[in-house]
C-alpha cells in the first residue's frame, strides 16, 4: 500500500488523537448512536490524556458525521485542536478503536482502507462492451464502445461454399470487434488508473479481448464466471478482488522469503525484529515493510526524535546519537512513519495469514531492504 497520502501526519511532532469510526449502520437509530459514539470516542480521548482542544475537534467532527451515508466508516487524525487528516475507509472498523499517542496510530488502516483495487469490468458481447468501474465504495458507469462492423453476428450452420465464406466474414466482425474493444478498454484503463481489469461476458469473446490487450494489462486481467444479461454482483465483485489482493501480497511474501537467503557477500536482502527494522529505518534502508497489525511486535516501545529517521529500540540509542528529545511510541507507527517519508510501500499479511501463518515475519514485522 503506497501511503504517501499520510505525509501530513507527520510534518509536525506532538501527541496524537487517532479515531476509527464505524459507520456501516444505518437505521432510524443511526443518528443518535452516532451522538453517543462522538461522546464515547471524547471521553476516552480524555481519559489517555489528550487535550481538551483536541477532544473538542474530535468531537465536533465525529458527531457532524451523524447523517453521513458513507458505507464503512472513517479514520480521523486531530493534535493542537486541529483536524489534519481524515480517511475514509473501506472496511467497517471496530468498536472503540481509539488511540492517544506520540504517532498517529495508522496501522489499522491498512486493513480498513488499504489494498482496496479499483476494477474495470468490461461486459462483452459480439458487438462490443459497456465498462463500469467497481471499488469498495464506487459503482458507476464510465462508457460503451460499439464495433465498426456490422455483419450478422450469428454463424450458420449449412456447409457449402458461400455459407463457409459468411461463416468467415462473421468470424473476421469477431475479431475486428475484439480489437476495438480491447483498444477502447486499454484507453480506459489510462483514463482511469483502474488496477484490476475484468472481463465479463462469453468464454471466446472475453479470451478474444484479452488476447488483444497490451501485456502489462494482461497480468492484470481476469474472467469473471459470469455470463450476459445481468451486471456482477457486489458479492462477485468483492471476492474477484480480494483473489486479486491475495496474489499479489504472496508474490511478496516469495519475494520476502527468498531474499532472507544471503548473497554472496553473506549479506540477506531481508530482516525481521525490531532492533533490526529500527535499524534500517534509521540507515534509510526500508524498501518494503510488511506488517501483520496486532501481532506481538507491532505493540513493541520503541524511542523517537522529532525526525522520522531518529528512531531506536532503547532511548540510550538515541541519546548515542546526538538526538536530545526522545519520546516512547509504538514499534509500528515508528516504523510507518519511516517508511512513508522514504517512500517505501507498507504491505499488511492479513490477507494471506493462513498460508504465511507465523513463518513470515514470527513477531509480526519484516521488510525487504535497499542497499546504499
Amino acid at each position: 500500500m503506497e501511503l504517501a497520502f499520510l505525509s501530513p501526519l507527520y510534518e509536525h511532532p506532538g501527541s496524537w488523537a487517532s479515531a476509527y469510526i464505524d459507520l456501516s449502520q444505518h437505521d432510524e437509530d443511526m443518528e443518535h448512536r452516532r451522538h453517543l459514539t462522538a461522546e464515547a470516542v471524547a471521553r476516552r480521548l480524555r481519559e489517555e490524556g489528550a487535550d481538551e482542544a483536541t477532544c473538542r475537534a474530535v468531537y465536533d467532527t465525529v458527531d457532524a458525521l451523524r447523517h453521513s451515508t458513507e458505507p464503512y466508516g472513517r479514520a480521523v487524525f486531530a493534535r493542537n485542536g486541529e483536524i489534519v487528516l481524515q480517511v475514509p475507509l473501506t472496511r467497517a472498523p471496530p468498536q472503540g478503536l481509539v488511540h492517544w499517542g506520540t504517532l498517529p496510530h495508522v496501522t489499522p488502516l491498512l486493513d480498513l482502507a488499504g489494498e482496496d483495487p479499483v476494477s474495470l469490468v468490461a461486459y462483452i458481447d459480439r458487438t462490443g462492451a459497456d465498462f463500469e468501474l467497481r471499488s469498495a465504495v464506487l459503482q458507476e458507469e464510465t462508457g460503451h464502445v460499439t464495433g465498426s462492423r456490422q455483419w450478422p453476428m450469428h454463424r450458420a450452420k449449412a456447409s457449402d461454399w458461400s455459407e463457409r465464406h459468411f461463416q468467415l466474414k462473421v468470424e473476421n466482425t469477431w475479431e475486428h470487434n475484439a480489437r476495438e474493444v480491447a483498444e477502447a478498454l486499454a484507453a480506459c484503463q489510462a483514463e482511469t488508473g483502474a488496477d484490476l481489469l475484468v472481463l465479463c461476458g462469453e468464454e471466446r469473446e472475453c479470451r478474444s479481448v484479452r488476447e488483444r490487450l497490451p501485456q502489462r494489462l494482461r497480468d492484470r486481467t481476469v474472467e469473471a464466471e459470469h455470463g450476459i444479461g445481468s451486471r456482477l454482483l457486489p458479492g462477485e465483485v468483492e471476492d474477484i478482488r480480494a483473489r486479486h489482493v491475495r496474489e499479489r501480497v504472496l508474490a511478496e511474501v516469495d519475494r520476502y522469503r527468498a531474499a532472507r537467503t544471503p548473497d554472496e557477500e553473506r549479506r540477506a536482502a531481508a530482516i525481521e525484529g525490531v532492533p533490526q527494522l529500527v535499524e534500517a529505518a534509521r540507515e534509510h534502508r526500508l524498501a518494503e515493510l510488511l506488517i501483520r497489525p496486532d501481532a506481538p511486535d507491532t505493540h513493541r516501545e520503541v524511542w523517537i526524535g522529532e525526525d522520522p529517521d531518529q528512531l531506536a529500540a532503547r532511548r540510550t540509542e538515541l541519546r548515542n546519537i546526538g538526538e536530545r528529545h526522545a519520546w516512547p511510541a509504538r514499534a509500528d507507527d515508528a516504523l510507518v512513519r519511516a517508511a512513508v517519508v522514504t517512500d517505501a510501500p507498507v504491505v499488511s499479511l492479513t490477507p494471506v495469514l493462513e498460508e504465511a501463518g507465523d513463518e513470515v515475519a514470527a513477531g509480526g514485522m519484516g521488510a525487504l531492504l535497499r542497499w546504499k
